[in-house]
This record gives C-alpha cells, structure tokens and sequence, in this order.
C-alpha cells in the first residue's frame, strides 16, 4: 500500500491534508440562537442612520476595500418578533459579498461588513430602508413589510478585487487555483499553530466552489474541483473533532461523502465524531465500510476494537444490574406470634366442625 493510502485515515497527507493530533486549539463556536438574537451589553457604534453595530469578538488585519468579495457567515433575525430566517452556518455554506455590488436589500448588510476586519463576529442592526423594505421578502415570507434586521455577522475574510474582476467573472481555472491558494495558506497556518485562521482560509477556499458553481461542472474540471474542496471539508472536520464540535465534524464529512460514499477519510472522521457522541452503531457502519477499502489501516482496526471493548464494557454492566433486579427471592420474614396463634385456632376450628360433621353422619346411620 503507497503512503497517501496507509495514511487515508489518521489524518496525514502530504498534498492535500493537514495533522491534528497534537493541536489544542479552541475556535470560538457560532453563538445559539434558540432564544434569538444575543443579548449585548456592549457600545453601540451607529455606521449610519440605518445600521447599528456591537461587537461580538474583535477580529484582526485590515478592512476590506469597496469592491472587495468578503466570505462571511451570518444570521438573521426580524427585529420585532426575533424570526430567524436565514443561517449560513446552518446551511455549512459561507456567503460571498462583493461590496459595492450587493443586492438592494443586502446593503444595510454591506455597511456592515465592510467596517469588520478578518476573524471579527458582531451584531447588526439595520433598518427597513436598507432591507428588505416597505414590500417585504418575497423569498422570506416570515419578513413582513417595513421590517427592521438584526444581522450576526462573523467575517472569514476576503479578497482585494484586482482590475476589477470578481469571482463570478473567473474562469473555471481561475476559481479552481485561487481556492487551492486558500487550501494552501490554510495549511501553512495549521502549521504554524494558527488553527482559527486555518480554518478560516479552508472556508474562503470552499465558497470559491459554491453550490451553483460545482453544478455547472462535469468530468475533469469536476473532479479538479472536488480534489480542492473536499480535502479543505475533511481538514475542517479533523479541527471539529479536537474541538470536540462533533455535530459540525460530521456535517463536514457528510458532504464530501455526498460526493464519493467510499471516501476513507470522511467515514473514518464521521465515524470518530459518532462514537464521541456515543452513536456506536452508526459509528462501527462507518468504520467497516471504511475498512472494505483501506483493510490494513491500523487506525479503523484500532477504532473497531476500542467499540468493541465498549460494547463488552456495557454488557457486563448490564449484566451485573440485571443480576440485582432478578438474584434470588429474599426469604420470607417469620411471621408474628399473634399471626401463628390466629392460624393455630382456625385449623383448631376447622378440625372441630369436621369432628361434629362426621358424629351427625354416625348417628343418622
């Protein structure tokens, strides 16, 4: 077996992959959102009469220059009734915005972003005019007319646009080698110990090959694509799993399987996310197919045992507590005296009637 198949699994590529095993980073989670928007005890800083902001976590670097395509996630809410109805970092897709060219009701949005440096998240506040406006959202239904915005915004980062050309305007090759730049810069970073911005040019390098982009593609370029993008989706699931963001490694991984169902990699790093997250059966189904492919991968042969020392560990501890709900019956208490003095005089009543029973059938013989 060559060497990028012996190391499928653990993690070690030297083209396209990145090792994890000794980083101890923490990259700050995406805020919840179940009650809606954060609550921010911090300045407002006013951008413009209509756009409000406060920050979350402060970024790092430049700001980006108008016409600049920015890579961000976000989500938003309606102000008034705290709706939430969009979430790139749901959808796992991270949003381009070219600044200076955003659509009418991004450009609250646009304001925005542009006063955020790399590695920044805050909240914004903007109102109807710059959003969706007095019509509403067609697209949205759940944003009524005149509805006020609450944006959180983190920025990944961007590029400077130079003569003009935006990503839309690349060729196929064009878009292909500046992700792979990303992918590249990426690992440069996770070498250097710089997990959060590793991560981050993984992210810009994907949305170079967005959903509507990779559709239009077939054959080579296709698969030149693909030999980018998954490989920055499999790095991002190796920093989730030492991050212990299990839910999001696997939502990684699952994406490159949408790709190729026999990817060693992503069922492995599925698998170790699953049995984290005590899914043993889920995660054992991973690991054996992942073997089918890679059967003298130490490291899957390694992962199987350890489930099944798991599921050996479970079972004799179900056992020994099966083994106190049906051990024997407790013997029975003695019973009191007064008890036995009752039982003695009803058999003493019931031997007397049988006696006067039997005298009655003599002396009527």
């Amino acid at each position: 077996m060559d060497d990028d198949a012996r190391d499928q699994s653990n993690g070690v590529d030297v083209k396209d992959d990145i090792v994890t095993e000794s980083s101890a980073f923490v990259r700050e989670e995406p805020s919840q959102d179940d009650n809606g928007p954060l609550k921010i005890d911090g300045e407002m800083e006013i951008l413009h009469e209509k756009v409000k902001k406060q920050i979350i976590k402060e970024g790092q670097g430049q700001k980006p220059a108008m016409s600049s395509t920015c890579f961000l996630h976000y989500r938003a809410w309606t102000q008034k009734t705290s709706h939430k109805f969009e979430d790139t970092w749901q959808e796992q897709r991270p949003f381009e915005l070219v600044l200076g060219k955003e659509k009418k009701e991004m450009a609250g949005l646009g304001i925005g972003v542009a006063s955020m440096k790399s590695g920044e998240r805050a909240l914004f506040h903007v109102g109807w005019e710059l959003g969706y406006g007095e019509e509403g959202s067609f697209s949205f239904p759940n944003v009524p007319p005149m509805a006020d915005l609450i944006y959180e915004v983190e920025l990944i980062g961007f590029d400077d646009i130079k003569d003009g050309k935006a990503r839309s305007d690349m060729t196929v090759e064009e878009r292909i080698e500046a992700a792979d730049r990303r992918k590249v810069e990426g690992n440069n970073y996770f070498k250097e110990e710089k997990l959060e911005d590793a991560m981050q040019q993984y992210e810009m390098a994907i949305a170079y090959m967005g959903d509507d982009f990779m559709f239009q593609l077939f054959g080579k370029y296709r698969d030149m694509a693909l030999a980018v993008k998954n490989p920055c989706h499999l790095n991002i699931a190796a920093c989730l799993i030492k991050l212990k963001r299990y839910e999001e490694a696997i939502g990684q991984c699952t994406v490159v399987l949408s790709e190729d169902e026999n990817n060693v990699k992503a069922l492995f790093r599925r698998g170790k996310a699953r049995a984290e997250l005590g899914q043993t059966d889920s995660a054992r189904e991973d690991f054996e197919k992942a073997r089918k492919h890679a059967p003298q991968d130490k490291a899957i042969v390694k992962e199987l045992r350890l489930l099944a020392e798991h599921d050996k560990a479970v079972y004799q501890k179900q056992k020994e507590l099966y083994k106190g709900i049906f051990g024997p019956r407790p013997e029975a208490k003695p019973q009191s005296d007064q008890k036995n003095r009752l039982i003695i005089f009803w058999h003493w009543l019931v031997s007397l009637f049988c006696r006067l029973f039997k005298l009655q059938r003599h002396k009527e013989d």
